[in-house]
């Protein structure tokens, strides 16, 4: 049987895993200030801090944003549980905002309607490593005096316009699970674009401490200074990533080229009008995070997993859409009719993809799509 998902292990990563057993094996070591000073080098002159998971980097935007029980933030529903609970664990509430059916993230045309006077904080997630229209989400957050937090988990060396997607908002949050273009096991980064707010993020990654002044030189001893919590991941953790990063480039091509395959066998049923391939809209630089296609219905979507599957490789569909989980209910709301949220993610399959996916593989893939539909 084909994984739907296999985590990239390229040949150095044993080695440097082993270097960082012999040398500094907690946090903020050498290889975390390595892949920390490259994601800085996509998306300066942003900072970067390497976390525990995207999730954790989503608490520590979250808590930045210095929110107050009650205000609102505003979503897709189609999404992670992660995205969410950084904000509802502060008592803010969740306003879920219906998506585009084409690229199957935050509607930016709906947004200005659901802010109320309680609103702070927009939370553009990038669906596949392609972009939400930022220039239209920017523009309304600085009209509202709204905060930006870019969840950029699959968007590692995506773009919009020609700048790196995680860097355009106030804070921007990366994740490095096993199932990510990059991986560190478990594991995420904090992009924090504005300066004032870079010493704040420092102290609350450290425990509540200015620890990290302390190893620069800047104080003579480190202090408890503000709430905090254990952010900083292992250096072994970050050498592992860093196997990666050094090849990224590598690593996002031989994606794109399986991406695209699937994308030139599968269009001739996309022409027949018996499914629906990914969009990329003009602007957008994605990363080959996924490639999905669209069957008819939840029930057509079922028989095709079950079909993929019964010929050795595995499919899969993706989120439940949050407003409909029994904490979306507790802790939020979706503002105006649902048209695209729940009838979209029913219809919508993820096909195996990740770095050295198997010729075999991928071909298993298309030929039990082709004869699915053939039938």
């Amino acid at each position: 049987m084909f994984p739907f998902n296999r985590a990239p292990c390229p040949d150095r990563a044993a080695l440097y895993l082993e270097q960082a057993l012999k040398g500094q094996v907690s946090g903020d070591g050498p290889f975390t200030k390595k892949c920390s000073a490259w994601l800085e080098g996509l998306v300066a002159p942003a900072k970067v801090l390497l976390t525990t998971s995207g999730s954790h980097a989503l608490e520590m935007a979250a808590r930045l944003c210095g929110l107050a029980p009650g205000d609102e933030v505003l979503m897709a529903s189609y999404t992670f549980s992660s995205t969410a609970n950084a904000f509802t664990a502060l008592g803010a509430r969740v306003v879920f905002v219906d998506i585009r059916p084409d690229t199957m993230n935050l509607d930016e045309g709906l947004i200005e309607e659901a802010i109320t006077e309680r609103t702070r904080v927009v939370v553009p997630m990038h669906y596949a490593g392609v972009a939400c229209e930022m220039a239209a989400i920017l523009e309304i957050a600085r009209r509202h005096n709204l905060l930006v937090v870019e969840d950029a988990a699959q968007a590692v060396m995506a773009g919009y316009r020609g700048r790196a997607l995680g860097g355009l908002g106030d804070f921007g949050c990366y994740s490095f699970h096993e199932t990510k273009n990059y991986c560190m096991g478990e594991g995420g980064a904090l992009v924090v674009s504005d300066a004032a707010r870079l010493e704040s993020a420092e102290i609350m990654r450290e425990k509540g401490t200015n620890r990290s002044q302390f190893f620069r030189g800047q104080v003579d001893k480190y202090s408890w200074m503000d709430w905090g919590s254990s952010y900083l991941p292992s250096d072994l953790n970050a050498a592992y990533l860093w196997s990666q990063l050094e090849i990224a480039e590598e690593i996002r091509l031989n994606r794109l080229a399986s991406w695209t395959r699937y994308r030139q066998e599968l269009t001739p049923l996309a022409e027949r009008g018996a499914i629906e391939l990914p969009v990329v809209p003009d602007g957008c630089e994605h990363n080959a995070h996924l490639f999905y296609i669209k069957a008819a219905d939840l029930e057509e979507r079922s028989r095709l997993i079950a079909r993929i599957k019964q010929r050795g490789c595995l499919a899969v569909y993706h989120y439940v859409p949050l407003h409909s989980a029994p904490a979306g209910l507790k802790f939020g709301r979706f503002h105006g009719r649902d048209r695209f949220t729940t009838s979209e993610s029913e219809r919508l399959l993820r096909l195996p993809l990740y770095y050295r996916l198997e010729e075999e593989a991928l071909e298993t893939a298309v030929q039990a799509i082709i004869s699915f539909y053939r039938g």
